[in-house]
This record gives C-alpha cells, structure tokens and sequence, in this order.
C-alpha cells in the first residue's frame, strides 16, 4: 500500500533462498516499497499500532508466506518475544536466538555475564533501581558522575548522566519514561560514568556451529545526547594489541551466550587505551556499511547465510582491514539547537552525491518524502572510503558539499564542520568533542576574509546570470571587483540546477542556490545584491526588535507535550521545569528563564506542537 505516513512491511524473494520480509520504516514516496515485490500496511504511523504491535507483523507474514524476518535496525530487532513467536509460527529470525537476546538486551544480565566471561566492565549496581531516592542512595555509594540508563534500552535513548542529587532524580525520571516510551520497560541501572572516554565498538559475526570471528573495529566518538552523528573504521586511536584484545574479549562474550549472527560489543576507552564493556547489540548497527568497507564483507549477507544454518567463510586470520571508511549520519535536524533537535517537513528537492567515486549512501527517502515526528529524523547514511583516511575524509568533504536537500533543516554543516576540524583530523576526539569545541554550541562556520570575498563575488556574477539570462556571452568568465581587488570568476552558470560548481581564482568551489541564500561550505548565508541606491538607503531601515525570550517560551522543535508543570498564577524559578516535549522519542525539559509569575499557559499534555509554538507566557 503506498499510503502516506503510514508503516509498510517490504516481502524480498529474489537473490536469496528465503522469501524475506524486511522490517523498516518509511516516508512517502516509499522507496523500500518500490524496491520491493510485495508491501503490506501493518498499521498508522505510531509505531505503537504499527512496528511494535506484532500481531499485525505476525499476520502479514502469514499473508505473503515470508519464510524469514530481518528486523532491521530498530523496534523488535532485540525483542526476544517476537523471535520467539516468529519460531512457534515456523519463521527464521535473521539475528541470535531469543536467549542471547535476552542475555545481552537486559544490561544488568549482559554485565553479569560479561564479568563471568572475563570481559573488562564499568564498576557500579548490578541490580535494578526501585526508584528516584534509591537511585540517589547508589549514586552517593558509586561516587559522582554516574550513568543512569535503561536496561532494555539502546540507541542513546533513556540514559542521563547525573553530576549530583538533583540531577540523579531528574535523570531517573526522564531516563524511565524515555524507556517506556521507546522499549515497554522502564527498568533501570545505574554505573560509574566514565569521563571524557572514546566510544570504540567491535563487530563480531557468529554461525551457529561455534565458529566466531571479530570484524575489526569503529569509533564512534563524535556523538549528541549519546547518540552517534560521525563513525569511522578503523579507528586512529587503537594499536594492533588494543584491538586484538578487544577483539578477542567481544568474541568471548558472544560464545558465552552462543551467538549466531552479526552483533556489536561497544567499548569505552580511556585516554590509557583501558577498555570496558559497555552494551551488546544484538542486531545489525546503523553504522555497519564501514565495516563492510574496510573487510570486504556484506554482513547483511553473512547474516542470511547464518541464519539458513551455514558455517562463516572465513577465519579470523582472513580478516583484513583494507584502507578507511568514514559514516555521517545526515538527520533531518536544527544543528543549531543542542546540536541538533528534530526538524518536519516535506522534501522539496532531494539530490544524493551518488556519482562521485567512493561514495555510498543508504537511505530510505527521496525527493518528495515526508520527515514526520513518529519516527528518527535520520534523513540517510553518508559513507566514504579511500585508501587513507585523508583520501576518505576529502571525499566526504566533497559529498557533504555536494548533498542537495530542501524542504527540512538538517545537521550537514555541522558534520561538515566536524570532519575539517583540526583536532577530529588529528584524531584528538572523545565522546565530549562536540561540548568542548563548541561550548556555546553549534554557531555555523565563520568565513575568513578570503572566503566571504570568493562568496560575495559569486552572488554578484550569479545575479548578473540570473538577469540577463537571455543573453548569449562568449565566455563564463565574470570579472568581479570587491574592495579594490578584482576576482575571477567561471563556470557554466546553469540557473537550473541546484548545485554551482565555479571557478574562482583557480579554485574549484561547490556552492547551492536558494535564490541569493548561498550554501558555502554546506553553511547557509543570506546574500543581498543591491543597486548603489539601495544600499545606501539600507542603513535608514530600522532593525527588528528580538522577542523577550525570558518571559515567553516557545518549543523549540515539533513533538507532542508529555507534561505542563505549571498554570497561571503559579511563581517559577529560574531554571524550573515548566513542561516537557517529546520529539522522536526523546523528552526534553523546558525550563524557565527567569524568576516570574506564570501569565497564561498555551499548551496540555498530549498535545501536538510545532517549532516555534507559544507554551508559556510569564510576567
């Protein structure tokens, strides 16, 4: 069914021995379901009536005669009870067995185990937290910071790093509530929270005959809120010692459990190179295709091959790691809110940088879709790969450079910033680069007079195109003069086309056009090109007046109100919670910005908000 916004289940019956039915989500225009021979709806787009309710998945499996599931990233791809049913119902679960899921999905079990298999851990309570005053009560006896997380959970979803008392009641709170909302389990733990580590993770891959190798490793440092945003394999930080004992001690936490399948042991890494378990993931990750690109390897196919019952192909001495790949994850987002909260919206030009060479990109939407609240704003996964990192690096340069899309904001000028920035090319990073290079956050790429002069020039010999676009000229070439230096500028000038490749001074360049707002690099900037007249009579307009935002509050993102702690009448503090927003699964507090009575209130719980939206007016 080809219906927009709602949850549409892909059957696969070619190129493999299965009939396979593939759990992912979707947008409008659907391009899973046009890849695919048959499409079922299970459902609306909540995915507590659609993805997660498995009597619905369960009867289209039986509709179409799916002989296997592959679960894909999310949802019930950990889930040991739809493995489960699926084994009663006499259909292959292309992942483990539902004990390994159940031994590595739950993290006090997992971290049980991982002590008995000999696996380095992070000291802390190997118990579940009953509530807030005893979370507070362990945290005091681990010692500050700590970790509080879910232990069904995965994904950076329904964990909070708690630094005292305060913090460790209000992280318990939004940490249970993340859970249920996201994994129907609001049980918690609570570890020692290792500062400034790395996040260094090792793909394994298991048959079902004992057999288990380890695939080398990524890192996955570069995060927000706890959730990855660039990868890369291999890592620069790990020597060849470090990496075989990761990856021996991550092989001999999947035999412990009798793993089959492809699976992830996530590592923190100290600046001493110690290593400690953190989670297994018992599914295929997001970023997985680096992997394959270094090894040589389709886990996705070794995870067929496992799951019909065939031993791995290879030996560990097999395992090579052949030049370097890097991922960023593109998210329909606001990079410059928190790093990155959720944006919605409609596609209107979507263009993919799939015809440079080293490039790959793995997405589910195109030209047309629709980013909703109901699903992550992942918008794709932009790989590269060369030889050496530097070759990989300049590679997604150019494709970040070169990514057209319209219709929604996202995050590609902060990825953009991230892979040129001195230290990530240094190697320098931790999972807190992006709180301390921009401790004030994100505030897009400052242009150095050279490059606001080569942006200037190109604006000017655009518009000059643009207005006299009926006329024929001898040569691309446009002469621009810009406080006394002249500058040259050349290229085809192709007004229809989203992408402008020019010349300028010699220099190759890539900019966007939005009609005189200019992408460059991947950085947006609003460029006027006025007569001599108006600009002179420019300075007499008068400038608007920002709104108070320490009486007002107004949501800074689209998602649904879970909570409105205050009415009118009431006196908040500075610094108190006033509601709470849910967007893409994740609860964010929003806070008064001042000491003031409450006004009016403009918003209740379960209600649906857009960015920008009035909740709250103080005096």
């Amino acid at each position: 069914m080809y219906l927009h916004n709602d949850s549409v289940l892909e059957v696969y019956s070619q190129k493999s021995a299965f009939i396979v039915i593939l759990l992912v989500r979707v947008c409008f225009p659907q391009v899973h379901v046009k890849m695919a021979d048959e499409a079922v709806c299970v459902g609306p787009a909540p995915t507590s009536q659609s993805y997660l309710n498995m009597d619905a998945i369960m009867e289209a499996i039986r509709q179409t005669g799916a002989q296997a599931v592959h679960p894909g990233y999310g949802f019930l791809s950990e889930n040991k009870e739809f493995a489960r049913r699926l084994a009663t119902e006499g259909v292959t679960f292309i992942g483990p067995d539902t004990d390994a899921i159940q031994a590595m999905g739950d993290k006090i079990e997992s971290k049980l185990i991982a002590k008995a298999a000999k696996v380095n851990t992070i000291p802390g309570f190997d118990g579940v937290v009953k509530d807030a005053e005893e979370a507070v009560k362990i945290a005091q006896q681990i010692g500050y910071p700590v970790m509080i997380k879910a232990s069904a959970g995965g994904g950076g979803k329904g964990m909070r790093i708690a630094w005292n008392e305060e913090e460790t009641r209000e992280g318990f709170r939004f940490s249970s509530q993340e859970a249920a909302s996201s994994f129907g389990d609001d049980r918690l733990l609570i570890e020692k929270y290792i500062d400034n580590p790395r996040h260094i993770e090792i793909q394994v891959l298991a048959d079902k005959h004992g057999n288990a190798l380890w695939l080398n490793e990524r890192e996955c440092s570069i995060q927000r809120r706890n959730q990855k945003v660039v990868e890369e394999a291999p890592s620069t930080f790990l020597d060849p010692v470090t990496r075989r004992a990761m990856g021996e001690q991550a092989v001999s936490l999947a035999k412990a459990v009798q793993y089959s399948s492809a699976g992830t042991v996530e590592f923190l890494v100290d600046s001493k190179k110690n290593f400690y378990f953190l989670e297994m993931n018992t599914r295929l990750q997001v970023e997985h295709p680096i992997t394959e690109c270094i090894t040589g390897l389709d886990l996705v196919q070794q995870m067929i091959r496992v799951a019909k019952g065939y031993k791995l192909q290879h030996k560990q001495e097999d395992i090579p790691i052949n030049g370097w790949a890097v991922e960023s994850r593109v998210y329909a987002e606001d990079p410059y809110k928190s790093f990155g909260l959720p944006s919605i919206g409609r596609l209107s030009q979507y263009e993919e940088p799939v015809n440079l060479a080293g490039v790959r990109v793995d997405s589910g939407i195109q030209e047309g879709s629709d980013i909703s609240i109901y699903y992550d704003p992942m918008i794709s996964k932009l790989v590269t790969y060369g030889s050496t990192r530097d070759e990989a690096l300049r590679k997604m340069e150019d494709a970040l450079d070169n990514y057209v899309i319209r219709g929604v904001t996202h995050n590609i000028p902060l990825l953009r910033e991230i892979i040129v920035h001195p230290r990530f090319i240094s190697g320098d990073i931790s999972t807190n680069f992006l709180p301390e290079v921009y401790p004030e956050g994100f505030k897009g790429h400052l242009l150095s007079t050279g490059e606001q002069r080569e942006l200037l020039a190109a604006a000017a010999a655009l518009y000059v195109a643009a207005q006299l676009r009926s006329q024929k000229f001898l040569g691309p070439q446009r002469s621009v003069e810009i406080d006394g230096e002249k500058v040259v500028v050349s290229g085809e000038w192709n007004l229809a086309s989203a992408l402008l490749p020019l010349t300028i001074n010699g220099s190759h360049r890539i900019f966007q056009n939005y009609y005189f707002n200019m992408l460059s690099p991947c950085v947006q900037f609003k460029v006027r090109v006025l007569s001599k007249l108006a600009a002179s009579l420019s300075k007499h307009m008068p400038e608007k007046i920002p709104e108070d935002t320490s009486s007002i509050l107004r949501s800074p993102m689209p998602g649904t109100v879970v909570a409105v702690s205050v009415k009118p009448g009431d006196t908040v503090a500075e610094g108190q919670e006033i509601c709470v927003i849910e967007a893409m699964k994740m609860q964010n507090s929003m806070t008064a910005a001042k000491t003031a009575k409450v006004k009016s209130v403009h918003c209740k719980a379960g209600e649906t908000v857009g960015e920008g939206d009035l909740l709250v007016e103080l005096e």
